[in-house]
């Protein structure tokens, strides 16, 4: 039966690709890629020849049915993004929902997602969390800031390099200058960082520097 297949690809090492899903990139008829250049070093590097499709939030919204009509008619089709797993703060959503709605099967491979190491190494609880994802930048920010000043369980967000200092610093603000966190920066890649300690300590020790690559901020949540 054919499917929409979500293959995660790695966030930073090319080793982190699994057996399964390059096997599968190589079968299918079909790879819709966030960046077609981006993926395409991927690609290359295991031999994968498959044709890709753009898929991204800039045009999934005309595409989702044209695809999923093709799923229907037999072809198998993988659905990847830039880095990490498709959906989770990637485009996936529309076209996943789009397929169900069609009666397409729908399959997600188990793989890399940025958040999950970067939790799991904080030293913060990790038996419940909040994924949250990037904040509002603008309209919603300071409800929202106000709205997890009482959550309990650990927080998770990505956030751009650019914003990093200025959103610990409202973090901080909201939550409380000795909360305690980490930031985790280029996961899996040759300068991985990950800074522990509380909002205002890490804001300073990024201030001072010029940061680049993927950001994962975890936030300690409230004391019960």
């Amino acid at each position: 039966m054919s499917k929409l297949i979500i293959v995660p690809t790695p966030v930073g090492n090319l080793e982190d690709m699994t057996f399964r899903a390059i096997r599968i990139l190589k079968e299918v008829s079909l790879i819709l890629a966030e960046d077609t250049r981006t993926s395409s070093f991927l690609l290359k590097h295991y031999g994968i020849e498959t044709p890709m499709q753009s898929h991204h939030k800039f045009n999934e919204h005309r595409t989702v049915s044209d695809i999923a009509a093709r799923i229907s008619g037999g072809e198998n089709i993988a659905l990847i993004s830039d880095a990490g797993t498709p959906g989770i703060s990637d485009p996936g959503y529309l076209v996943v929902r789009a397929c169900l709605d069609a009666g397409v099967e729908v399959e997600c491979l188990p793989g890399a997602t940025a958040f999950v190491p970067a939790l799991v190494a904080s030293g913060l609880p990790c038996d419940r969390f909040v994924f949250e994802g990037f904040l509002p930048q603008k309209k919603g920010r300071q409800k929202r800031l106000g709205e997890l000043a009482v959550e309990t369980r650990t927080m998770v967000f990505y956030e751009s390099p650019f914003r990093l200092v200025k959103t610990l610093e409202q973090l901080a603000g909201f939550l409380g200058n000795d909360r305690q966190a980490s930031v985790s920066r280029e996961i899996s890649k040759k300068f991985e960082e990950i800074q522990r300690g509380t909002l205002v300590e890490i804001a300073a020790w990024f201030s001072k520097k010029t940061v680049k690559g993927e950001i994962v901020i975890c936030v300690k949540g409230k004391d019960d």
